[in-house]
């Protein structure tokens, strides 16, 4: 276990991003110092720290520096081995693993983002559509590399698991700004029931942002930034 101090998280805490590195200590049992970021005034250890993107998160263990969500967490995995691995042993397992990982960051977050700023009717329509095709899949990925247990990590939380299920707070408020439902029990069961049974783990529940705070940023933060883009255009 690392000594207190010596591994801090700069992160913001709506960033489902942020999540994906304290989940990862948190299952690891590392302890950590987390530090809040102002995104309007960035600090001066943020932005010395990932000088390349100058983005959150970013974890800092002893004197180095380590960016971008996905990339923390393999590291994570590998200078923590005390514990089971977030990643698969198998090569092909992991493989996969990093496959639906990309798949989630590459096509389900931008398609998320498109139901909300899709105008309604057939726009809308076509974006909650476009989901849903995502959704299906990575229900087929989770029967498959679950192997009949809770999570795609089989028994435990692993790396696909972290990578989508950071997004389950925005998917929920997602549901409420645009009126829709993503997930339906009887379409994606084995998803519904995945949703639960990771946002009730003790590595990610103290982690997760609540519903409504998130609904309150997005209703102060967002929605003006957005109007005040689209004006500018």
């Amino acid at each position: 276990m690392a000594p207190q101090g010596e591994v801090k998280v700069l992160g913001a805490w709506p960033s489902p991003f942020v999540m994906r590195p304290r989940i990862a200590l948190n299952l690891k049992s590392v302890e950590y110092e987390y530090v809040e970021e102002n995104l309007g005034n960035k600090s001066e250890l943020q932005l010395k720290s990932d000088p390349a993107y100058r983005k959150i998160p970013v974890l800092i263990h002893g004197d180095k520096p380590v960016s971008e969500s996905l990339v923390i967490v393999q590291y994570i995995d590998e200078a923590w081995k005390h514990s089971t691995s977030i990643l698969p042993s198998d090569p092909y397992d992991r493989a996969m693993a990093r496959f639906w990982a990309a798949y989630v960051d590459d096509k389900m977050f931008p398609t998320m983002r498109g139901i909300v700023a899709a105008d309604e009717g057939e726009a809308k329509a076509a974006a909650v559509a476009l989901f849903k095709e995502g959704i299906s899949l990575l229900e087929d990925a989770v029967v498959k590399m679950s192997k009949g247990k809770k999570f795609f990590g089989g028994d435990e939380i692993g790396y696909v698991d972290i990578a989508f299920g950071c997004y389950i707070s925005w998917f929920k408020v997602t549901e409420i700004v645009s009126n829709v439902k993503l997930f339906d029990e009887s379409a994606t069961p084995h998803l519904v029931a995945w949703i639960h049974s990771f946002s009730s783990h003790p590595a990610v529940k103290d982690v997760m942002p609540e519903t409504d705070k998130l609904m309150e940023f997005v209703k102060n933060v967002m929605f003006p930034r957005m109007r005040t883009a689209a004006a500018a255009k």
